[in-house]
């Protein structure tokens, strides 16, 4: 897998999450707005910070376990925003 691709994953996945965000708003027009602004603004800083990762690793670190970490962190933090969302549902 190359950078290119690392970096486009990131951006499909966010991406697809903030369209969640906005898909929830939209249904959901009663609950408190600011608090879905918010979980956006965590997942472009999620995608700020991988990319960042993505674009200067370490100089002594495997490269292969470096961008498979980098692919864990992301779909962690994307899991831990999906139960934030789904908690705002409640």
């Amino acid at each position: 897998m190359n950078l290119r691709d690392i970096k486009k994953d990131i951006e499909f996945l966010i991406g697809d999450f903030v369209e969640d965000c906005l898909l929830f708003a939209m249904l959901h027009p009663e609950k408190d707005l600011a608090k879905v602004e918010g979980l956006i603004n965590e997942a472009s800083d999620l995608a700020d910070t991988l990319i960042d990762k993505v674009n200067h690793p370490a100089k002594d670190v495997k490269k292969r376990a470096y961008y498979n970490r980098i692919g864990a962190e992301l779909l962690t933090g994307l899991d831990g925003l999906c139960e934030k969302l789904s908690a705002l549902a409640k």
